[in-house]
């Protein structure tokens, strides 16, 4: 019975009886044959735009460890050269696996599969790990999933289902967050200072894209439309909601937090400088007497009234009266009031 041959190393299995005298040899090209399979590296020129079938023999081949092994029996593959049109790169059809490096230029396709199978796209100019059933090729690393790193580096883009940082995100100069065509849908542009302001432009049309939210709860979302000219049309009605300021002798007010505000008084008390206002910010608040009454309310000074006299508050239980405010930078000057009003 003449040798054979393995069906995916092709290692040569000596018949009983068979090449008298030449067993030696033939256990080395086997050795061989095994030292590439598992150490060996291949570059493979793939240059133009036609399919490459890579080079498969039986171990007789590689006679000593100085000849080059045929293509598919090596552990990495580097495919070079410009490619001038997607191409398709064959192994043979049967289990394996390599790392294999797609160092090839041009803007084309590079598809590796096995012989009448299916087979993975690589990217150009990374590395990563495949393998095949003989049927169909995989890539490792594309099912790799959530990344949990203290630090990560990335010359290439990131994709996947999620991506959760909880520390900074660092994005090079003049690169983009793309959208799964690869259109630039935020870019980032290195400045001088830092700046206290976010611009959002599509690099593809120049224009300001719509920022939209949206939820199951009617209540929640954000949506805006730029109209040009620095406008924004809110597509939905913009409203603060309402806040309630905490009761005590002193009552402190945060007017960039609590705009809309009200305060339920539990007795005589004084109210507070506003803090954090812009000038220009419309504020107000509902000031209600609680189930007793008759509580007064003293202003602090950058409150100020029409003739420079502050309001007498309504003096009966759970009635409140309403004051609506605008800021000029060092007072809260009164627009406003709407006094005796029944709340419930």
């Amino acid at each position: 019975m003449p040798s054979s041959f393995t069906s995916r190393l092709k290692l040569e299995r000596q018949a009983s009886g068979e090449n008298s005298g030449n067993w030696g040899n033939l256990v080395n090209y086997v050795f061989n044959r095994i030292d590439s399979s598992t150490k060996g590296y291949q570059a493979v020129s793939v240059a133009g735009n036609a399919n490459v079938t890579l080079t498969s023999n039986n171990s007789t081949t590689n006679t000593d460890d100085s000849t080059t092994d045929d293509q598919v029996h090596n552990a990495v593959l580097e495919f070079t050269g410009a490619l001038t049109g997607n191409i398709n790169v064959f192994t043979d059809a049967v289990e394996t696996n390599y790392t294999v490096f797609n160092n090839t230029s041009g803007s084309y396709t590079l598809t590796f599969a096995p012989t009448g199978g299916s087979g993975v796209t690589l990217k150009q100019g990374a590395k990563t790990l495949v393998y095949t059933d003989g049927s169909t090729m995989f890539d490792v690393m594309a099912d790799l999933g959530d990344i949990n790193a203290t630090s990560v580096t990335s010359t290439g883009n990131v994709s996947g289902t999620d991506f959760i940082a909880t520390g900074n995100v660092t994005i090079a100069n003049d690169k983009a967050i793309v959208d799964a065509a690869g259109n630039e849908q935020i870019v980032f542009s290195q400045t001088a200072t830092a700046v206290n302001y976010l611009d959002i432009t599509n690099s593809a049309t120049g224009n300001n894209p719509d920022i939209k939210s949206t939820g199951s709860d009617a209540n929640v979302g954000l949506s805006l439309t730029t109209t040009g000219a620095g406008l924004i049309t809110f597509n939905d009605a913009a409203y603060n909601p309402e806040t309630t300021l905490t009761d005590g002798a002193t009552i402190d007010w945060d007017a960039q937090e609590k705009p809309v505000a009200k305060v339920t008084l539990g007795g005589n008390r004084t109210l507070n400088a506003a803090s954090n206002g812009a000038a220009g910010q419309f504020v107000s608040l509902l000031v209600i007497q609680d189930a007793t009454g008759s509580r007064t309310l003293t202003w602090n000074a950058v409150y100020e009234f029409a003739a420079d006299t502050p309001p007498t508050l309504t003096t009966t239980a759970n009635v409140g009266d309403l004051f609506v405010f605008r800021y000029n930078g060092t007072k809260w000057l009164e627009v406003g009031r709407n006094q005796e009003l029944t709340l419930s």
